[in-house]
């Protein structure tokens, strides 16, 4: 693709970006006004995010509004020249559950954008697809476009279907002409970006450190061989970029044929990695393990449509934040347990994409912000030390202080078992409190020396779990001596 610059097609150009609060969002949306855009809006139900600050300030326009809704949809794209459609709904955790969500969003919020850039004119669209149109558990190595789509029916999850369905109908629409009869056509094209990392993700890396953190992440899944593709914010945002430039209609010796028009791109850091060796470096410079234990696959789903069952009655409660995610879903089960990556020849060869950042050159940078990010944070132990703690304690008290009633009776039989008697249980029970108490205190002091920012939390999470806790400050002192 012959460019007379860089910037062909930024410069002075009006951008929409759907989603624009997200994690790739506001990194295209930042790139875009770093080359000269004229005018840069976001289209996001959201107010705020970790990035708004500096997308404020750079002087990118929110606009507050749901791709589901065609009202919103117009207000945002009327005047664009380009759109950059990222919004969706339902990639992973509880939001894979609510299909009705999932389509509004993604099938319906994919028609209204189609709409409104034939309704104003607008020649320029490039979606953000994913992987699974493709992908639905049956091994892929060294993939390319020319695969067919994976049946609509055999999808284990509403995301790739609804997904696969918004996919085909940006690519069906491309050519089409503008309703405003100026004689102009939209021109669309698709990314098809692997799993993405950063600094700053908040969708794959977070789930898998909390686990990490709280002991849970006790198994692999599949073979050591599985393989599975990664693409680094900046390389996948350049890809985007480099999609939109492919569909313009004025390069020299493409008049009228942008070369990007109406394909599907794959698009990844170009070396395929088991998922667990990837995230290796990351969870070994946060001190945490990375399973030795191996679920293979057919164990896997089995646990995922547990989990998905589970979660099925809590559907009217899937968006409440005391709701933890689930632990595995099918589709995910798939995404780490089978091998499936792509080649990104095809963007190499028609757009000029080769990634600017090594995944060694990634890595290391997602290290930096996660070890940064948890030194604002307080160290916690695993889920096992808080059940220890918190039922042991509530344990010795009922049997202590509380009548023989009911389960108590049992509890207070154990506990004579090894305490011998009433007296001695309360007295345990005291010095252990006392002793919780004496430990936070000593922790509050620390951490006013050490953590000051968290030295509350740090003071009522060893008053909980003693010791438990307090090693781990103990842990952050040493460091930073």
């Amino acid at each position: 693709m012959h460019l007379v610059c860089e910037n062909e097609g930024i410069e002075g150009n009006r951008f929409v970006v759907t989603g624009g609060l997200g994690f790739v969002g506001s990194a295209l949306c930042s790139e875009l006004i770093r080359r000269g855009a004229d005018e840069v809006r976001i289209l996001d139900p959201l107010t705020s995010s970790p990035w708004s600050d500096h997308l404020k300030n750079l002087g990118v326009r929110f606009i507050q509004g749901d791709v589901s809704k065609k009202k919103d949809v117009e207000k945002a794209l009327r005047g664009a020249t380009c759109v950059f459609h990222l919004a969706s709904y339902g990639m992973s955790g509880k939001e894979m559950l609510q299909a009705g969500r999932i389509d509004e969003v993604n099938i319906n919020g994919t028609c209204h954008v189609l709409d409104a850039c034939l309704d104003f004119g607008i020649k320029r669209l490039v979606y953000v697809s994913t992987y699974n149109v493709v992908f639905g558990g049956k091994e892929i190595v060294n993939g390319n476009e020319g695969l067919p789509y994976f049946p609509i029916d055999d999808h284990v999850d509403p995301y790739g279907r609804s997904k696969s369905i918004a996919e085909q109908l940006v690519l069906k629409s491309n050519g089409r002409q503008s309703k405003k009869k100026n004689g102009t056509c939209l021109y669309t094209c698709v990314i098809r970006p692997a799993g993405i990392y950063g600094p700053g993700e908040e969708r794959h890396l977070p789930r898998i450190v909390s686990y990490a953190k709280l002991g849970l992440f006790t198994f692999r899944i599949g073979d050591a061989g599985v393989k599975t593709d990664w693409v680094y914010l900046d390389n996948l945002v350049l890809a985007l970029i480099l999609a939109s430039m492919g569909l313009l209609d004025d390069i020299p010796g493409r008049e009228g044929r942008p070369v990007a028009a109406g394909q599907p791109y794959f698009i990844c850091d170009g070396s395929p990695i088991n998922t667990f060796e990837f995230i290796r470096p990351l969870l070994k410079s946060l001190e945490y393990d990375l399973p030795n234990a191996t679920l293979d696959v057919s164990h896997a789903l089995f646990l995922g449509r547990i989990f998905w069952v589970l979660y099925t009655f809590f559907y009217p409660w899937l968006n409440r934040s005391w709701l933890p995610q689930p632990f595995i879903l099918p589709a995910e089960v798939y995404k780490v347990g089978v091998t499936h990556y792509f080649s990104y020849l095809k963007a190499k060869e028609e757009l000029g994409y080769v990634p600017v950042v090594s995944p060694q050159e990634g890595m290391s940078a997602t290290i930096s912000y996660w070890q940064g990010r948890n030194r604002k944070t307080l160290d916690g132990p695993t889920i096992y030390a808080w059940l220890f703690c918190i039922i042991g304690m509530s344990a010795l008290f009922c049997a202590a202080f509380l009548p023989a009633y009911g389960p108590n009776k049992l509890n207070r039989t154990f506990t004579l078992f090894f305490l011998r008697s009433i007296t001695t249980a309360q007295i345990v029970f005291i010095l252990a409190t006392m002793a919780h108490v004496i430990e936070g205190l000593y922790a509050w002091k620390l951490a006013k020396r050490v953590d000051p920012a968290n030295a509350k939390g740090w003071f009522w999470q060893t008053f909980a779990l003693g010791f438990f806790s307090l090693r781990l400050l103990l842990k952050r002192a040493k460091k930073q001596k």
